[in-house]
Protein backbone atom coordinates (compact mmCIF):
# COMPACT_ATOMS: atom_id res chain seq x y z
CA UNK A 1 0.00 0.00 0.00
CA UNK A 2 1.62 3.24 -1.17
CA UNK A 3 1.75 6.31 1.05
CA UNK A 4 0.95 9.64 -0.53
CA UNK A 5 2.63 12.67 1.01
CA UNK A 6 -0.09 15.20 1.92
CA UNK A 7 0.19 18.73 0.57
CA UNK A 8 1.98 21.15 2.89
CA UNK A 9 0.48 24.34 4.24
CA UNK A 10 2.02 27.77 3.71
CA UNK A 11 1.54 30.66 6.13
CA UNK A 12 2.86 34.22 6.08
CA UNK A 13 4.14 36.61 8.69
CA UNK A 14 2.43 39.95 8.20
CA UNK A 15 5.56 41.85 7.08
CA UNK A 16 6.24 39.38 4.24
CA UNK A 17 2.69 38.72 3.08
CA UNK A 18 3.16 40.16 -0.43
CA UNK A 19 6.17 37.92 -1.09
CA UNK A 20 4.45 34.93 0.56
CA UNK A 21 1.47 35.31 -1.78
CA UNK A 22 3.83 35.19 -4.77
CA UNK A 23 5.58 32.12 -3.34
CA UNK A 24 2.28 30.35 -2.68
CA UNK A 25 1.03 31.15 -6.20
CA UNK A 26 4.27 29.84 -7.70
CA UNK A 27 3.95 26.71 -5.53
CA UNK A 28 0.38 26.24 -6.74
CA UNK A 29 -1.63 26.77 -3.60
CA UNK A 30 -3.18 29.46 -1.41
CA UNK A 31 -1.84 30.88 1.81
CA UNK A 32 -3.20 29.42 5.03
CA UNK A 33 -5.35 31.52 7.33
CA UNK A 34 -3.61 33.24 10.23
CA UNK A 35 -5.27 35.78 12.49
CA UNK A 36 -3.26 38.21 14.58
CA UNK A 37 -5.02 39.82 17.52
CA UNK A 38 -3.51 42.81 19.31
CA UNK A 39 -3.77 44.22 22.79
CA UNK A 40 -3.89 47.96 23.35
CA UNK A 41 -0.33 48.01 24.69
CA UNK A 42 1.09 46.53 21.46
CA UNK A 43 1.29 42.87 22.50
CA UNK A 44 0.04 40.57 19.76
CA UNK A 45 -0.99 36.94 19.39
CA UNK A 46 -0.98 34.96 16.11
CA UNK A 47 -3.52 32.16 15.72
CA UNK A 48 -3.75 29.48 13.02
CA UNK A 49 -7.38 29.41 11.93
CA UNK A 50 -7.13 25.91 10.45
CA UNK A 51 -5.73 22.58 11.60
CA UNK A 52 -2.00 21.94 11.14
CA UNK A 53 -1.90 18.67 13.09
CA UNK A 54 0.57 16.24 11.54
CA UNK A 55 1.26 18.58 8.59
CA UNK A 56 4.39 20.01 7.08
CA UNK A 57 4.06 23.76 7.24
CA UNK A 58 6.17 26.58 5.83
CA UNK A 59 6.20 29.89 7.72
CA UNK A 60 7.37 32.72 5.47
CA UNK A 61 8.78 35.87 7.04
CA UNK A 62 11.91 38.01 6.87
CA UNK A 63 13.20 39.13 10.25
CA UNK A 64 14.55 42.60 9.48
CA UNK A 65 14.21 45.13 12.30
CA UNK A 66 12.04 46.18 14.02
CA UNK A 67 12.22 43.24 16.39
CA UNK A 68 8.45 42.78 16.00
CA UNK A 69 9.11 40.87 12.76
CA UNK A 70 11.34 38.39 14.58
CA UNK A 71 8.89 38.13 17.48
CA UNK A 72 6.03 37.32 15.13
CA UNK A 73 8.05 34.51 13.52
CA UNK A 74 8.92 33.08 16.95
CA UNK A 75 5.31 33.16 18.15
CA UNK A 76 4.05 31.50 14.96
CA UNK A 77 6.69 28.76 15.29
CA UNK A 78 5.63 28.16 18.89
CA UNK A 79 1.94 28.10 17.94
CA UNK A 80 2.61 25.57 15.17
CA UNK A 81 4.62 23.35 17.53
CA UNK A 82 1.89 23.42 20.16
CA UNK A 83 -0.71 22.66 17.46
CA UNK A 84 1.18 19.41 16.68
CA UNK A 85 2.56 20.30 13.24
CA UNK A 86 4.91 17.52 12.16
CA UNK A 87 7.50 19.56 10.23
CA UNK A 88 7.90 23.32 10.72
CA UNK A 89 10.12 25.10 8.21
CA UNK A 90 10.98 28.76 8.81
CA UNK A 91 11.36 30.35 5.38
CA UNK A 92 13.35 33.51 6.04
CA UNK A 93 14.31 35.27 2.78
CA UNK A 94 16.27 37.75 4.90
CA UNK A 95 17.82 36.52 8.15
CA UNK A 96 17.94 39.62 10.34
CA UNK A 97 20.54 40.48 13.01
CA UNK A 98 23.13 38.52 11.00
CA UNK A 99 25.70 41.33 11.05
CA UNK A 100 26.32 40.45 14.71
CA UNK A 101 27.92 37.10 13.90
CA UNK A 102 31.03 37.49 16.10
CA UNK A 103 32.50 39.54 18.93
CA UNK A 104 34.25 42.40 17.14
CA UNK A 105 34.89 44.20 20.43
CA UNK A 106 34.54 43.34 24.13
CA UNK A 107 31.17 43.00 25.86
CA UNK A 108 28.92 42.69 22.82
CA UNK A 109 26.47 39.87 21.92
CA UNK A 110 26.68 37.38 19.09
CA UNK A 111 23.10 38.05 18.06
CA UNK A 112 23.04 35.71 15.05
CA UNK A 113 23.83 32.76 17.33
CA UNK A 114 21.16 33.85 19.81
CA UNK A 115 18.53 34.16 17.06
CA UNK A 116 19.42 30.70 15.73
CA UNK A 117 18.83 29.14 19.16
CA UNK A 118 15.61 31.07 19.64
CA UNK A 119 14.23 29.81 16.31
CA UNK A 120 15.06 26.20 17.18
CA UNK A 121 13.63 26.50 20.69
CA UNK A 122 10.44 28.02 19.28
CA UNK A 123 9.93 24.97 17.09
CA UNK A 124 11.69 25.35 13.71
CA UNK A 125 12.78 21.96 12.35
CA UNK A 126 14.36 23.44 9.21
CA UNK A 127 15.51 26.86 7.97
CA UNK A 128 15.42 28.11 4.39
CA UNK A 129 17.13 31.45 3.83
CA UNK A 130 19.09 33.40 1.21
CA UNK A 131 22.50 35.10 1.21
CA UNK A 132 23.38 35.12 4.87
CA UNK A 133 25.68 37.96 5.86
CA UNK A 134 28.26 35.34 6.82
CA UNK A 135 28.27 31.71 5.64
CA UNK A 136 29.32 30.41 9.05
CA UNK A 137 25.95 31.38 10.54
CA UNK A 138 24.71 28.03 9.20
CA UNK A 139 26.88 26.44 11.88
CA UNK A 140 24.95 28.23 14.62
CA UNK A 141 22.00 25.90 13.95
CA UNK A 142 21.60 22.27 14.99
CA UNK A 143 18.76 21.89 12.46
CA UNK A 144 19.19 21.69 8.65
CA UNK A 145 19.73 25.02 6.89
CA UNK A 146 19.15 25.48 3.15
CA UNK A 147 21.25 28.52 2.29
CA UNK A 148 20.23 29.81 -1.14
CA UNK A 149 22.17 32.26 -3.27
CA UNK A 150 20.88 35.41 -4.94
CA UNK A 151 23.24 34.62 -7.81
CA UNK A 152 20.51 32.27 -9.06
CA UNK A 153 18.59 35.44 -9.94
CA UNK A 154 21.36 37.94 -10.59
CA UNK A 155 23.61 36.01 -12.98
CA UNK A 156 20.92 35.53 -15.66
CA UNK A 157 20.03 39.23 -15.34
CA UNK A 158 23.65 40.34 -15.75
CA UNK A 159 24.17 38.05 -18.73
CA UNK A 160 21.03 39.48 -20.33
CA UNK A 161 22.45 43.01 -20.02
CA UNK A 162 25.36 41.98 -22.24
CA UNK A 163 27.79 44.51 -20.76
CA UNK A 164 31.16 44.79 -22.51
CA UNK A 165 34.40 45.21 -20.54
CA UNK A 166 32.61 43.97 -17.43
CA UNK A 167 34.36 44.14 -14.08
CA UNK A 168 32.95 42.79 -10.81
CA UNK A 169 33.69 44.78 -7.68
CA UNK A 170 33.39 44.18 -3.95
CA UNK A 171 32.57 47.26 -1.86
CA UNK A 172 34.69 45.90 1.01
CA UNK A 173 37.30 43.25 1.80
CA UNK A 174 34.73 40.97 3.45
CA UNK A 175 32.84 40.54 0.18
CA UNK A 176 35.87 39.60 -1.92
CA UNK A 177 34.96 35.90 -2.00
CA UNK A 178 31.47 36.72 -3.31
CA UNK A 179 32.89 39.09 -5.95
CA UNK A 180 35.42 36.50 -7.10
CA UNK A 181 32.68 33.89 -7.49
CA UNK A 182 30.67 36.26 -9.71
CA UNK A 183 33.75 37.18 -11.76
CA UNK A 184 34.54 33.51 -12.29
CA UNK A 185 30.97 32.78 -13.43
CA UNK A 186 30.99 35.75 -15.81
CA UNK A 187 34.60 35.50 -16.97
CA UNK A 188 35.40 39.05 -15.88
CA UNK A 189 38.00 40.95 -13.88
CA UNK A 190 37.52 41.73 -10.21
CA UNK A 191 38.43 44.78 -8.09
CA UNK A 192 38.03 45.42 -4.37
CA UNK A 193 37.31 48.52 -2.31
CA UNK A 194 39.08 48.95 0.99
CA UNK A 195 37.11 50.98 3.52
CA UNK A 196 37.58 52.13 7.07
CA UNK A 197 34.62 52.96 9.30
CA UNK A 198 34.49 55.65 11.95
CA UNK A 199 31.50 53.79 13.42
CA UNK A 200 28.58 51.67 12.20
CA UNK A 201 27.16 53.02 8.89
CA UNK A 202 29.80 55.80 8.76
CA UNK A 203 32.76 55.44 6.35
CA UNK A 204 35.86 57.52 7.08
CA UNK A 205 38.07 56.42 4.16
CA UNK A 206 37.85 54.28 1.01
CA UNK A 207 40.47 53.14 -1.52
CA UNK A 208 40.29 51.00 -4.67
CA UNK A 209 42.43 47.93 -5.32
CA UNK A 210 42.46 47.32 -9.08
CA UNK A 211 41.83 49.16 -12.34
CA UNK A 212 38.35 50.18 -13.57
CA UNK A 213 39.26 52.62 -16.33
CA UNK A 214 37.05 52.03 -19.37
CA UNK A 215 35.08 49.32 -17.56
CA UNK A 216 31.40 48.69 -16.84
CA UNK A 217 31.50 47.91 -13.13
CA UNK A 218 29.02 45.83 -11.13
CA UNK A 219 29.29 46.07 -7.34
CA UNK A 220 28.22 42.90 -5.53
CA UNK A 221 27.07 42.80 -1.90
CA UNK A 222 24.63 40.85 0.27
CA UNK A 223 22.67 43.86 1.56
CA UNK A 224 22.26 47.60 1.18
CA UNK A 225 21.31 49.51 4.32
CA UNK A 226 22.02 53.25 4.25
CA UNK A 227 23.63 52.92 0.76
CA UNK A 228 26.63 54.89 1.99
CA UNK A 229 29.16 52.23 0.98
CA UNK A 230 27.68 51.59 -2.47
CA UNK A 231 27.30 55.24 -3.43
CA UNK A 232 30.77 56.15 -2.18
CA UNK A 233 32.24 53.19 -4.07
CA UNK A 234 30.36 54.23 -7.23
CA UNK A 235 31.73 57.78 -6.96
CA UNK A 236 35.25 56.47 -6.46
CA UNK A 237 35.04 54.19 -9.50
CA UNK A 238 33.59 56.85 -11.76
CA UNK A 239 36.42 59.15 -10.65
CA UNK A 240 38.87 56.40 -11.64
CA UNK A 241 37.48 56.26 -15.18
CA UNK A 242 34.70 53.64 -15.08
CA UNK A 243 32.10 53.86 -17.88
CA UNK A 244 29.20 52.89 -15.62
CA UNK A 245 28.61 51.48 -12.17
CA UNK A 246 25.73 49.20 -11.17
CA UNK A 247 25.15 47.37 -7.90
CA UNK A 248 23.45 44.08 -7.07
CA UNK A 249 22.48 43.24 -3.49
CA UNK A 250 20.14 40.51 -2.33
CA UNK A 251 18.53 42.42 0.52
CA UNK A 252 17.33 46.00 0.17
CA UNK A 253 17.06 47.32 3.73
CA UNK A 254 17.24 50.89 2.37
CA UNK A 255 16.92 52.60 5.73
CA UNK A 256 16.86 56.34 6.38
CA UNK A 257 17.47 58.40 3.25
CA UNK A 258 19.08 55.51 1.36
CA UNK A 259 16.74 55.75 -1.65
CA UNK A 260 17.38 59.49 -2.02
CA UNK A 261 21.13 58.83 -1.72
CA UNK A 262 20.93 56.25 -4.52
CA UNK A 263 18.88 58.56 -6.75
CA UNK A 264 21.44 61.35 -6.32
CA UNK A 265 24.46 59.07 -6.79
CA UNK A 266 26.44 58.04 -9.87
CA UNK A 267 25.00 54.52 -9.64
CA UNK A 268 23.28 53.69 -12.91
CA UNK A 269 21.13 50.99 -11.33
CA UNK A 270 20.61 49.10 -8.08
CA UNK A 271 19.28 45.56 -8.52
CA UNK A 272 17.76 43.93 -5.42
CA UNK A 273 15.31 41.14 -4.60
CA UNK A 274 11.95 41.39 -2.85
CA UNK A 275 13.21 39.53 0.24
CA UNK A 276 12.32 42.74 2.10
CA UNK A 277 9.40 44.96 1.01
CA UNK A 278 10.69 48.06 -0.80
CA UNK A 279 9.52 51.25 0.90
CA UNK A 280 8.85 53.10 -2.35
CA UNK A 281 9.58 52.80 -6.07
CA UNK A 282 12.55 54.46 -7.74
CA UNK A 283 13.65 54.63 -11.37
CA UNK A 284 17.13 53.54 -10.30
CA UNK A 285 16.00 50.47 -8.33
CA UNK A 286 15.21 47.21 -10.14
CA UNK A 287 13.50 44.51 -8.05
CA UNK A 288 13.82 40.83 -9.02
CA UNK A 289 11.41 38.49 -7.26
CA UNK A 290 12.80 35.51 -5.36
CA UNK A 291 9.34 33.89 -5.13
CA UNK A 292 9.94 31.22 -7.79
CA UNK A 293 13.28 30.27 -6.24
CA UNK A 294 11.79 29.75 -2.78
CA UNK A 295 8.70 27.99 -4.11
CA UNK A 296 10.83 25.52 -6.07
CA UNK A 297 13.08 24.79 -3.08
CA UNK A 298 10.07 24.37 -0.78
CA UNK A 299 8.56 21.90 -3.25
CA UNK A 300 11.81 19.93 -3.38
CA UNK A 301 12.15 19.93 0.41
CA UNK A 302 8.60 18.69 0.83
CA UNK A 303 9.14 15.88 -1.69
CA UNK A 304 12.62 15.01 -0.39
CA UNK A 305 14.40 15.71 -3.68
CA UNK A 306 17.78 17.37 -4.24
CA UNK A 307 18.15 21.15 -4.25
CA UNK A 308 21.82 21.21 -5.26
CA UNK A 309 20.96 22.57 -8.72
CA UNK A 310 19.86 25.80 -7.01
CA UNK A 311 23.37 26.54 -5.80
CA UNK A 312 24.93 28.31 -8.79
CA UNK A 313 27.94 29.32 -6.72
Amino acid sequence: MSYQVPEPKIFACSNSRALAEKIATSYGMSLGNVDISRYSDGEFQPSFEESVRGARIFLIGSTHPSSENLMEMLLMLDAAKRASARHITAVMPYFGWARQDRKDKPRVPIAAKLIAKMLETAGATRIITMDLHADQIQGFFEKPVDHLFGSTLFLPYLKKLGLEDLTIASPDMGGSKRAYAYSKALGSDVVICYKQRAKANVISHMELIGNVEGKNVVLVDDMVDTAGTLTKAADLMMDRGAISVRAITSHGLLSGNAIERIENSQLKELIITDSIPVKRNSDKIKVLTCADLFADVMHRVHNNTSISSKFLM
